[in-house]
């Protein structure tokens, strides 16, 4: 359980928010690459989607630590 009093805690919420919103970012990317080669359009489409979800993480991950 996270104590939120005196600050016990808060890094574990704050590492549980920066996976919450970077570990599917890492999935597609690596499905992404994996697929470059044999299925190139579909590929583009994963790698794009990484990126945007990347981008959207890094924003809701900064504006929590601030």
């Amino acid at each position: 359980m996270i104590f939120l009093m005196d600050g016990n805690g808060l890094l574990g919420l704050v590492i549980i928010a920066y996976l919450v919103c970077h570990i599917p970012a890492i999935i597609t990317l690596i499905i992404g690459l994996a697929r470059l080669k044999t299925r190139p359009e579909n590929a583009k489409k994963f790698l794009i989607f990484s990126g945007i979800y990347f981008l959207i993480g890094a924003g809701v991950c900064g504006a929590m630590l601030t």
